[in-house]
């Protein structure tokens, strides 16, 4: 599979990301500002409110064990500093990041044509991108978006309710039979054996054994369009948009983010404060909860948290 993803993405792209440069002017930084807790809270909320992509109603999704990152359409060792980056990142939050070979969950894809490769690579490969299973991507509406955007970096993400007892799949995939889809004996079918069986062991209104896991990532960067952002940043950028479900269109200019580089390429060498409380929140906290407005809560007071106890950077104005 991966030999038809390098064929795919050599049709093309010619140029390899451009070796990394250093800033010529200094990060700059707001000066810091004293909020008290109850303002901390809402700032952590909003941030949380303006990033967060989950699919429908079905909460948030992070990875469950371990992750695969794989680069494509780049020089080798340009390649591998993105590749390791992102791994460092994933295991900082306990994750297992598996060396090559092994299947990509997460695959970076470079081109110098982002729109014309991106509707290309959809028309190859369409069941990497819509795997068919029920509510496991944002829909035909934000699908558009990705393969029409603009973006120096578009992301396309799958994610899966998942039964945590078995480890199945929540809900039914092409093709899935819980017994012979060609009967015996004249033995008939009914839908209920196309559809997954799941025992559920306990009825609550806090929690849930299904979660959501995030089961694939497909990034294409343009690398005509990284003026001014270094190999670093993106990395950071990257790492931060496949380990959560981030949304491609928010406003994030009133945080300190990483998600502003392409906007302000001084505003944060790497994975901000705000980032890595937000991304330690996701991996942090209980997340068997049935309600997603219980899920922002608890990665915003996970953020609040690192803030109180100084592991966090600067603390931004609550935004208006």
């Amino acid at each position: 599979m991966i030999a038809s993803l390098i064929a795919a993405a050599l049709l093309t792209v010619q140029d390899p990301v451009p070796p990394q440069a250093s800033l010529a002017d200094p990060v700059i930084r707001l000066e810091d500002v004293v909020v008290d807790g109850r303002r901390l809270e809402a700032a952590a909320e909003a941030f949380v409110d303006t990033i967060a992509a989950p699919v429908g109603r079905r909460g948030l999704a992070r990875w469950h064990r371990g992750v695969c990152v794989g680069a494509v359409n780049l020089s080798p060792e340009i390649a591998q500093q993105l590749v390791d980056r992102v791994s460092d990142v994933a295991r900082g939050l306990g994750l297992r990041a598996h060396e090559p070979p092994c299947h990509p969950s997460i695959l970076i894809v470079a081109t110098t044509q982002g729109s014309a490769f991106a509707e290309q690579f959809v028309a190859m490969r369409p069941v990497l991108f819509r795997p068919g299973g029920a509510g496991m991507n944002q829909g035909p509406a934000a699908f558009d978006r990705f393969v029409d955007s603009e973006a120096p970096v578009r992301w396309w993400t799958i994610s899966q309710p998942t039964d945590s007892d078995t480890g199945q799949s929540a809900v039914r995939m092409p093709g899935q039979c819980n017994r012979s889809c060609n009967p015996i004996d004249g033995a008939s079918t009914s839908v209920l054996d196309f559809a997954p069986n799941t025992a559920i062991r306990t009825v609550s209104r806090v929690s849930s054994q299904i979660r959501q896991d995030l089961k694939r990532s497909i990034v294409i960067v343009d690398v005509d369009k990284l003026d001014g952002v270094t190999l670093g940043q993106l990395g950071d950028y990257i790492a931060m948009v496949t380990l959560a479900q981030i949304a491609p269109e928010a406003d994030t200019s009133g945080f300190d983010t990483i998600l502003n580089i392409f906007e302000s390429p001084d505003s944060a060498e790497g994975l901000t404060g705000w980032d890595r409380a937000y991304l330690d929140g996701l991996y942090g906290a209980n997340w068997y909860r049935t309600s997603q407005n219980s899920q922002v809560h608890a990665i915003s007071d996970a953020i609040a948290r690192e803030y109180r106890d100084g592991q966090a950077d600067e603390p931004v104005e609550t935004p208006q």
